[in-house]
């Protein structure tokens, strides 16, 4: 439904700029948004190879185990219905961890996995478990040290300082973490106070 909304904007609005005499400026606007595509996106390429790089390094060396078994506590009380031996819970801490260094692009298919894998651990397939809400409520809001995409963006369009954004992100990704949790404990204690 989305694509069809999208495709009839961009047609209407070509239309438009056709009957009021601006065709020439869609033409421009074409041509300079694949050319500023193009430029943010090999920005972002350098920015996430770099990262994804110094994961598989800091993945090769056991610095992510390390930090995996930071987040382990956190992660079973997060989590207090995923078997810490489950493959879910490692792909759990994966994510979380991604997240952290603001690779949102190397979280998303973690994500996922984790998702398949708390879904094999759900006793309703048709609805989602508490478990696998709180994974999308923490995906979404997820907590992040260096916010490598917004990084690589203000690199690209020439920031005089484009890491000052760091701390700036880190309180806002802690507020909008911690509101996530907040709301989504909400939710599991209404839904257990339904049922009992």
């Amino acid at each position: 439904m989305v694509n069809y909304i999208w495709f009839a904007m961009i047609v209407l609005g070509i239309l438009s700029a056709i009957l009021t005499g601006n065709g020439e400026m869609v033409n421009k606007a074409v041509f300079e948004g694949a050319k500023s595509g193009v430029t943010i996106t090999f920005g972002l390429l350098s920015i996430l190879i770099f990262w994804m790089g110094m994961m598989k390094v800091a993945e090769d060396s056991g610095l992510v185990n390390i930090l995996a078994k930071f987040l382990s506590p956190l992660a079973s009380r997060l989590f207090p219905t995923v078997p810490k031996d489950h493959p879910a819970f490692g792909y759990i801490l994966t994510n979380m961890s991604a997240n952290l260094f603001g690779l949102g692009n190397a979280a998303t298919p973690l994500g996922i996995r984790a998702m398949q894998e708390l879904q094999k651990l759900n006793p309703d397939p048709k609805t989602a478990s508490p478990a696998m809400c709180t994974l999308l409520a923490l995906n979404t809001s997820g907590v992040t040290l260096i916010p490598t995409t917004i990084i690589a963006i203000r690199m690209t369009y020439e920031s005089a300082n484009p890491v000052e954004i760091v701390g700036t992100t880190l309180l806002a990704t802690m507020i909008a973490t911690g509101g996530a949790i907040l709301v989504d404990r909400w939710y599991q204690w209404r839904e257990r106070r339904k049922g009992g």
